[in-house]
């Protein structure tokens, strides 16, 4: 795990190229502080931070091969390095170290692009070629390892967060308004898009390739591109039995590692699974770790802490207080490379964990999207099945009935949303993860702003992309794609990346794993589809090994509690945030609906309206932090 940078313009000197490229490494430091590295390659000059897991006292970056034609910086891990290292060999390579960087750098060598197909692992490299003078960039195949990146005619400049890369002094570091906007839909900014207006960012499984001052972007990946050579489960009773044996090889691969590696472990049966099969796979006793609250009804701590003693794990609970959020308000928004009002819970976890001993740690995330945990996995295919009848409904009664719930709350307006827009399952889970109605957008973005963002359209902006990929695929396997490359890729693993890589700590997620994920898609679904017990089939595959009470425990999402600490102790922040000076600064919301949000909020409005109020606080003290934050170009 790493932050890699590199600069590349043949007009640049290289000195220039040099403080450029060590300005971003030294604002990435906390990527990696075991290790650093710079290489001039011509035109290029590329360099990293490198936090050792495997080899630790070797695998150096930039790493070249032996004849000097590709140098590579790399962010990430290959769970399946010596397998390859093994198909290899026979092609006349020689290794020198056990670290997957260097197994990497000669499959890229040996085969090119086609090398991402035999990858398993989470990575976002950069690969200079010094006899074509080109630079050839991957991001894995789900987005787990970011990659940003800004072109200016013939200068290509990339990081792996957004921070680093406005150190190099390329580029303006101006916010995009239409960046705003889709904040304020998805609560997060899908890739491409990034805050800024000319700072770009690699969709999961997507490459690039730039040669003499242009740039090639192409998928590698995608789900129409899944094998189905291999004949499916024929009964519910195979099944489980192959998915124990999946749920197997991911574990054993992803704890491979030279140093100490643990897991986060919640009262839920998804971290359940990846530390009880954890605590199988190694013969050391697993150290897991949990967030507690002293609030009543949001505190999983008990659990968490059965489900370990019945794993034999050495178990951290750390109980996190309004109070200390509070104090460390500025450093977790100053942590994020995006705005986002998640993540915090990862912020504290990861600490925790790099404080109990650990260098990795692995994460139950992604078992809600394959297994169909959340309410988009019954409510989408239910308004599906309602579609047709609604569109047979009259235009102007419609038209009606649509502006009635458009004058109501927010679940209203969302329900006018997908009745006035959607037209297909597609249109529906491109509309299921909006936070803001379009009518409320329009009413929080100031004046000006909304010049610059008329004509955006209501829907996810994976929705072309997704249609051509998936088809007409049934709603389960629909939902589920949707959840992976929308919420997971745009939210969770990207907060999940940078909260982790803030206390040097790597974050595996098991379940984000290509082989497994790619047997799955290749099952009937009806053996994943439970809509009276959701994840019933994921529990029977670890019934042996979980804790008796875990399996019969109802399932409720893990929250902080912050519609309390909000009223409380975050408030002096909140007021400060929504201040009309502060508001105005931002320079993209208008003050008075922004402020009439908190204060609805803040005098009783409900609870769960309380990640809005959030996210959109986080947006005002970002965007306020990062414009007295921004670097002079050059300095």
């Amino acid at each position: 795990m790493c932050g890699i940078a590199g600069f590349v313009d043949p007009n640049t000197s290289p000195e220039a190229r040099n403080e450029a490229v060590l300005r971003m490494c030294s604002a990435m430091i906390h990527r990696g502080p075991d290790d650093s590295g710079i290489a001039l390659c011509g035109p290029a000059t590329i360099g990293m931070r490198r936090l050792a897991i495997f080899d630790p006292m070797n695998g150096h970056q930039p790493m070249a091969t032996p004849d000097g034609r590709y140098t590579i910086v790399f962010n990430g891990a290959i769970y399946n390095f010596r397998e390859l290292q093994r198909e290899l060999e026979p092609f006349g390579w020689v290794f020198r170290t056990r670290c997957d960087t260097e197994v990497l750098l000669a499959a890229l060598a040996q085969w090119g692009e086609d090398a991402l197909k035999r990858l398993r692992g989470m990575y976002a490299f950069a690969l200079w070629d010094s006899v074509e003078e080109s630079l050839f960039a991957a991001r894995d195949t789900f987005g787990i390892k970011p990659l940003y990146f800004l072109k200016d005619g013939g200068r290509f400049v990339f990081a792996s967060e957004t921070s680093a890369l406005l150190r190099s002094g390329a580029g303006s570091g101006e916010f995009d308004p239409a960046s705003v906007a889709e904040y304020l839909a998805w609560f997060a900014l899908p890739a491409p898009r990034t805050i800024y207006r000319d700072i770009h960012c690699l969709r999961p499984g997507e490459c690039l390739r730039f040669c003499q001052g242009r740039i090639d972007v192409h998928a590698s990946w995608s789900f129409r591109t899944i094998a189905t050579d291999s004949p499916p489960c024929g009964s519910r009773e195979e099944f489980v039995r192959e998915l124990r044996r999946h749920l197997d090889d991911t574990i054993s691969a992803h704890v491979l590692a030279d140093v100490p590696v643990g897991a986060f472990l919640s009262g839920g049966l998804d971290s359940a699974v990846i530390a009880g099969l954890m605590s199988r796979a190694s013969g050391n006793a697993l150290k897991t770790f949990s967030i507690g609250f002293e609030e009543d009804g949001f505190s999983e701590a008990d659990e968490a802490e059965e489900s370990a003693r019945h794993f034999g794990a050495v178990h951290y609970t750390r109980i996190l207080t309004g109070d200390e959020v509070a104090r460390d308000v500025d450093a977790i928004i100053g942590a994020c490379d995006q705005p986002s009002g998640d993540g915090i819970n990862t912020y504290y976890v990861s600490q925790t964990a790099q404080e109990g001993g650990v260098k990795v740690a692995l994460s139950g995330l992604g078992g809600d999207e394959l297994f169909g945990g959340y309410p988009s996995f019954r409510s989408v295919p239910a308004l599906a099945r309602q579609l047709p009848l609604w569109r047979k409904v009259p235009g102007p009664l419609r038209s009606a009935l649509t502006n009635i719930l458009n004058s109501g709350g927010t679940r209203a307006r969302k329900l006018s949303d997908f009745l006035a827009y959607a037209r297909d399952p597609h249109e529906l889970a491109a509309l299921q993860r909006r936070v803001f109605p379009e009518s409320r957008i329009r009413s929080l973005l100031a004046e000006g702003v909304l010049a610059e963002t008329t004509g955006r359209s209501p829907f996810h902006p994976q929705l072309d992309t997704l249609r051509a990929d998936l088809g007409n695929t049934d709603l389960f396997s629909l939902v589920s794609a949707w959840e992976l490359r929308t919420y997971m890729a745009d939210v969770l693993l990207k907060d999940s990346d940078v909260m982790s890589m803030r206390h040097s700590l790597e974050l595996r997620v098991p379940f984000i794993d290509g082989p497994l994920i790619e047997w799955l898609w290749r099952q009937p679904t009806r053996f994943r589809e439970d809509r009276r017990r959701p994840k019933s089939v994921l529990a029977e595959a670890v019934a042996d090994i979980m804790p008796p009470g875990l399996l019969k425990r109802r399932k409720r999402g893990f929250t902080l509690p912050f519609p309390i600490w909000m009223r409380k102790d975050l408030r002096p922040f909140l007021d400060e945030t929504f201040s009309t000076a502060s508001v105005a600064k931002s320079g993209f919301l208008a003050t008075a609906p922004v402020q009439q949000l908190w204060l609805d909020f803040a005098s009783g409005g409900e609870d769960r309206g309380w990640s809005r109020v959030w996210s959109l606080a986080v947006l005002v003290a970002f965007l306020n932090r990062r414009r007295e934050a921004l670097p002079v170009p050059g300095s």
